[in-house]
């Protein structure tokens, strides 16, 4: 009868829906398929994933959102509407009230537009939060103590760091550099290295099955594999092998940035603060923090211990449902 309150993880490669009472119910990627001519909106989430690179000419796959801020009002608004239709959350005359997560250093242009989205995609009440607090949330961290806990959120689009005491964030910094980036380098590597041409998906498979950002502590059975794609030279479809060892090269500039934002923020937190995250350590969260090494590495680079979330890919969406739990307390907080 009633609507249910729920809270969305709006991020650059999925969105995940957090239903109040139910858990987490969706988890599709952010991706839109389109008919250009028309502008008709013919799939979305996985079945428009799976079009990616595939697609004649008049259809095209996009993702709305770009690190991390929608780059595409219309579609966004589009692609909410159809996940909270598929949820079925409405009331009979109620709306839901929508926590949505967001990058912590967007602009309120930014904001305004995330929040523009919900709303005419059916939410009552919209509540924006920062993305890094809630995945500290969703990782069990007890962020509401008088101590610091630091979290660094690698996603599609950005990368968040935060140091967060007394349930806010005391020092953080957002960068458009995490998986997509890293998609990129791996296309890029094996464009210039190999006269190659891949698609993103198989990038993104490389970078999955065998990526890795600290090489020395690699299985034996993760070191290589066999990708096709279209030569440059001869246009003709090509099977070669890449190794770990070269992803490691490819995606080391990028890793370089995420570690220097961290470092970055650790040079501006408190002395008090930065004697509990020795203490507590660093926690890894978001999907980036699935890459091979990412803890090992960060570890010896800020000489604090790094450990990765339980759930990192859904932490964020964890954190919106335990907020829900609390919309009330919040409420006083609403962002506008």
């Amino acid at each position: 009868m009633f609507a249910k309150d729920i809270g969305i993880d709006l991020g650059t490669a999925n969105v995940l829906i957090h239903v109040k009472g139910k858990g987490i119910v969706l988890n599709e990627p952010s991706v839109v398929a389109l008919d250009k001519n028309t502008g008709k909106v013919l799939a979305v989430g996985e079945e428009a994933r799976r079009m990616v690179g595939r697609t004649p000419g008049n259809i095209v796959a996009t993702r709305p959102l770009k690190d991390g801020v929608i780059a595409d009002f219309d579609v966004t608004e589009a692609m909410l509407k159809h996940f909270i239709n598929k949820l079925n959350v409405k009331g009979f005359l109620s709306k839901p009230r929508i926590l949505i997560c967001c990058p912590t250093n967007i602009t309120s242009v930014e904001q305004k537009a995330i929040r523009e989205a919900a709303e005419k995609s059916g939410g009552k009440k919209i509540y924006l939060e920062e993305e890094p607090k809630v995945a500290a949330i969703g990782a069990g961290m007890d962020i509401f103590n008088p101590t610091g806990n630091m979290v660094v959120d690698i996603g599609g689009g950005t990368t968040d760091v935060a140091v967060l005491s007394m349930g806010d964030i005391v020092t953080s910094q957002s960068i458009k550099m995490a998986g997509d980036k890293f998609d990129h380098e791996i296309l890029n590597y094996i464009k210039k290295e190999y006269k190659l041409l891949i698609g993103e998906r198989t990038a993104e498979d490389i970078k999955v099955n065998i990526g890795t950002v600290f090489s020395e502590t690699l299985d034996e059975d993760r070191r290589e594999m066999s990708i096709r794609g279209r030569d440059m030279v001869s246009g003709l479809p090509r099977t070669i092998t890449v190794t770990s060892k070269e992803i490691e090269g490819a995606l080391r500039e990028s890793v370089a940035v995420i570690v220097q934002a961290a470092k970055n923020v650790l040079e501006k937190t408190p002395p008090e603060l930065s004697a509990d995250i020795i203490d507590r350590g660093v926690i890894l969260t978001g999907g980036g923090a699935l890459l091979h090494g990412m803890d090992t590495l960060l570890a010896e680079e800020l000489k604090v211990p790094v450990l990765i979330a339980e759930n990192p890919m859904d932490c964020v969406a964890i954190g919106t449902g335990l907020m829900l739990e609390n919309i009330d307390k919040i409420s006083r907080r609403r962002i506008g």
